[in-house]
Order: C-alpha cells, then sequence, then structure tokens
C-alpha cells in the first residue's frame, strides 16, 4: 500500500491487464525463490507504528497530511484515516539489543509527531482503538486525502456492494453497517518485520501462527468501541469486519480479505501469494512497465510491483512480504499487535514474539503435529479474552488460562532471543516487563477498563481516561506499573484542598 497510485478510478481492460500481470509475477517469484542464495544473510528486524491524532478534548483530529509536513521525516507516512499516521522504524540486525533500539527510534517518533501535532491544535496517542470515536467519524470524506486511499475505497466497493456489517459481541454487543473500508481506520498496529530467507520461511510463519496467540492475550490494548465494552482486543473483529469483502457472490470462500488463515504452511512463501492472487480479487489494478520474467531470466531481481501491491490489500494477521531492496529477501510481518501503551511496552511485546517464533521455528516438527485449528483457535481467544483466555499449546496436557501458559513460556523464549544472538540481558530485561505484566494483571485494556468503571457515569469519562492514558503513555513507564485511575470528583476535591 506504500506504492504510488497516481489515480482512482480504472477500467475492466486494466482489471483484466493486472490479473495477467499477477500470473506473471508468480512465476517470476517462483524462479527467483529457486535461484540458490536469493534471500540469503542474518535476520533483521523492522516496524511500523500506527498513531491516531486527537485534539485538545480528545477527539480525532483529521489533520494528518498537515501533522506530516510539520514532521518533515520520510519515516513519517499517511495512514488510511485522516486521523491516523504511520512510523516506520529503520530496519536492523536481530542479533545484539534490537528492542532498545526499537524503543528508542520509537519514542523520538512518537515525541517528532507529537510536536508536530501541537502546532495544528493537537496530541499524539499510541492506542489499539481510540475510545472517544463516534459514528459520526467514519464518513468518506475522513479519508486521507491520497489518491492510493481513495482508490482503494473505490476498488472494495468494486468487489463488495453490500455494506460492510460489524457484529461483535463481548461483555456488551455492536451491531452496525457502514457503506466504506473508513471503518479500518479505527484501528492502529504495532507491526514488527522479520526478515527470513526462503529456505526457512514456511517455518517461520508457522511459527509465528502459533506464537501470536499466547502474546496477543498478554498485549490487549483495545477494550471498546463507539462506547461499547468488547473485546481485549476488539481490534481483531472489527478489522475482519471492516474489511471483508465476502457477499452473496462469494459464499466459497472461508476467509474474509483479513484472516488468521486456514493451515500450516507446507512448501514456502508462494504457497501465500498464490493463494492471494487465487482467492482475493485485485482492487487497485496499477500496472508497472517491467517484464518480471524477463528480469529474473537475466539474473536479475524484479520488482513485482503488481504482486506486491495486490497483497498489501490482503491483510493477512502474519503476512508474506517480498522486498527487492538489498538485492531482494521475504519477510514475515507480524500484523496482530496493538499500538501502545508505551514504547517500552511495545518493545517487550516484539521481543517476546520474536522469541517465541526463534524457539518454535527451531522445533518444526511439533508445531506441525500441533492441530492449526488449536492455533486458530487460540488466536481469537486470545483477542476476546486476555489473559483470561484459556490456550493450548504443543507438549501440554491440556489448555492453561493465558496468564499460567506465558509465564511457563518466557523461559523458551528467553531461549529464542538468545539462539538467534541477542544480548542475555537484553533478552532479560524486555521479557521481565512482560512477566510483571502478568503478575500485575494489567495489560492496556485492563488499565482502560478500570479506569473507566473508575469514573463511573462522570460526564465525558471516556475523554477523560484518554487524557490520564495519553499522559503515562507519553511518560515511558510499562503499562504494569501504571497508577488506577481517581474518580473525576476525587481528583477535583484533591486539587481544591488548601496545600499544607
Amino acid at each position: 500500500m506504500g506504492q504510488q497510485v497516481a489515480k482512482e478510478r480504472f477500467s475492466e481492460d486494466e482489471y483484466a491487464r493486472f490479473g495477467r500481470r499477477l500470473e506473471d509475477c508468480l512465476v517470476a517469484l517462483r524462479e527467483l525463490l529457486d535461484r540458490p542464495g536469493f534471500g540469503a544473510g542474518p535476520a533483521s528486524v523492522g516496524a511500523e507504528l500506527e498513531l491516531f491524532l486527537i485534539d485538545e478534548s480528545g477527539r480525532p483530529l483529521r489533520r494528518n497530511k498537515e501533522v506530516r509536513e510539520s514532521a518533515g521525516d520520510e519515516r513519517v507516512v499517511l495512514e488510511l484515516g485522516s486521523f491516523n499516521l504511520e512510523v516506520n522504524l529503520t530496519p536492523l540486525p536481530l542479533a545484539g539489543r534490537p528492542f532498545s533500539a526499537m524503543e528508542d527510534e520509537a519514542r523520538l517518533l512518537v515525541g517528532l509527531v507529537d510536536e508536530a501535532a501541537r502546532t495544528h491544535g493537537g496530541r499524539v496517542v499510541p492506542i489499539g482503538i481510540l475510545p472517544t470515536l463516534s459514528e459520526f467519524d467514519f464518513t468518506r470524506d475522513a479519508i486521507s486525502d491520497e489518491v492510493r486511499y481513495r482508490a482503494l475505497s473505490r476498488g472494495m466497493r468494486r468487489v463488495r456492494d453490500e455494506p460492510y456489517r460489524v457484529r461483535i459481541d463481548g461483555a456488551e454487543r455492536l451491531d452496525l453497517e457502514v457503506e466504506d473500508v473508513i471503518l479500518e481506520s479505527a484501528n492502529t498496529s504495532w507491526q514488527v518485520h522479520l526478515r527470513t530467507s526462503p529456505g526457512d520461511f514456511a517455518r517461520v510463519h508457522n511459527a509465528a501462527q502459533l506464537a501470536i496467540g499466547p502474546v496477543l492475550a498478554v498485549s490487549g490494548n483495545s477494550p471498546s468501541f463507539l462506547g461499547r465494552e468488547l473485546w481485549e482486543e476488539t481490534r481483531i473483529a472489527l478489522f475482519e469486519a471492516s474489511a471483508d469483502d465476502r457477499d452473496a457472490e462469494r459464499p466459497w470462500r472461508v476467509a474474509g480479505r483479513v484472516s488468521f488463515g486456514s493451515g500450516w504452511v507446507r512448501s514456502g512463501a508462494e504457497e501465500l501469494f498464490e493463494q492471494s492472487v487465487r482467492e482475493y480479487e485485485p482492487v487497485m489494478p496499477v500496472t508497472s512497465d517491467e517484464d518480471p520474467l524477463a528480469v529474473v531470466r537475466a539474473g536479475g531481481v524484479p520488482g513485482l510491483a503488481e504482486l506486491r501491491l495486490h497483497q498489501g490489500t490482503v491483510w493477512q494477521w502474519n503476512r508474506p512480504v517480498y522486498d527487492p531492496a538489498d538485492g531482494g529477501h521475504l519477510r514475515v510481518e507480524l500484523r496482530a499487535l496493538p499500538a501502545g501503551p508505551t514504547c517500552a511496552d511495545m518493545a517487550a511485546n516484539a521481543a517476546f514474539l520474536l522469541g517465541l517464533v526463534a524457539a518454535s521455528a527451531a522445533n518444526p516438527g511439533w508445531i506441525e503435529d500441533f492441530p492449526f485449528a488449536d492455533a486458530y483457535r487460540n488466536f481469537y481467544r486470545a483477542a476476546r479474552g486476555g489473559l483470561d483466555a484459556v490456550l493450548a499449546w504443543p507438549g501440554r496436557s491440556g489448555p492453561a488460562p493465558a496468564s499460567e501458559l506465558v509465564l511457563d513460556l518466557l523461559p523458551m523464549a528467553h531461549e529464542g532471543l538468545l539462539g538467534v544472538g541477542v544480548e542475555e540481558d537484553e533478552a532479560r530485561e524486555r521479557l521481565a516487563v512482560i512477566r510483571e505484566r502478568v503478575r500485575a494483571g494489567r495489560t492496556g485494556a485492563v488499565w482502560q477498563r478500570r479506569a473507566l468503571a473508575a469514573l463511573g457515569e462522570e460526564p465525558n469519562a471516556r475523554a477523560a481516561m484518554l487524557a490520564r492514558y495519553r499522559e503515562l503513555a507519553h511518560g515511558g513507564e510499562p503499562v504494569h506499573t501504571w497508577p488506577d485511575m481517581e474518580p473525576l470528583s476525587m481528583v477535583a476535591a484533591e486539587t481544591a484542598r488548601p496545600a499544607l
């Protein structure tokens, strides 16, 4: 989706040509992946962090283009909603102290965007779903003023005539219809990219599918939407519904455009790219001048622009990425973690996830013996129940509460990190954040729910909670250390009390 798109309307001939180019890209990709040495090299890690812009009252601020220009940094880019921005962290080797570097750069960029937002009467907040959003924030004019997002909107309406129906049952129930993909902008994520060699791709991707359940359970930060208390990670259900292109004419397809998947990868990355082309219609048929087959057969590295653009509109929670940069390589994009609460929390979440992936990838046999259906259930149970979810894991006699399972998995994650060259104190310190979060029973989602419970029926309770959340998030201390929210009446009384 980061590729340039010059127009938003396309003819049926352009869609047909794009389809043919996708087939050429798949052939070129298969031949490239068969090339000895292609994509080899040390593992590296990068990340993308999506953010909300808010005004002084905590409402979404539709000024992302102006804020990006004020920030003046190419790492800051627009997102779908005009109240969203994304910051892209610099890729770096997985060995060493990658999570300290990720935390430092994320903090720097969040601070940069926050200062830029202030010049436009705004602030920035890293949170999975903004609790002050209303139904009126999701009109078509809320889409970012950029051609590729208008083209995406039109393309998605082409493949789905019906309104998008969102039904989420949690502590409360949400049931609504929207006409456009703008509802995707309600979700902001912390997306981690892990570079891997083609020969290792299948086992690394399968390891990510296995690991994400317990990691998501301990990372929840999206407990509500439109004033309703829903899942611990409501983003998962909301994003799947807000980009679901299935309708009455497509009853044969099991998975929507945002999905967890339907089985372990057996061959390699090409399996997932081929599935995306086979099962999902193009929505932005922008073609390049490149002949990918000629390039690869001449010994070059093709851009595969059509395939990359198409894959950017199919949002698997663990997604394959082909990148022609640096001689070409593959990545697994781990998309399920929420933004926030703090940069320290996000770095710890990344460390726990990558540690489990590394350890699990080293034991592919016991992953393949583990039913994929259990990994699938783990993912959605974790999104719904957080630390209270009951999850399965290979080698255990039966399911266990996520809070118990996570503590049991921390030594495994530690060994996984050491095995890929992460320094021992780096691994220990980052995983200690996860351990203390479990012991405190306090994720970002738990803190938000408790804060709202403390505020009770106070007017503007969600805005007050968000203001305190933002203050603590920018303070930088991990969420398990955050104090409970006091009722506004107590805060007012304390403020009015004479100083001693």
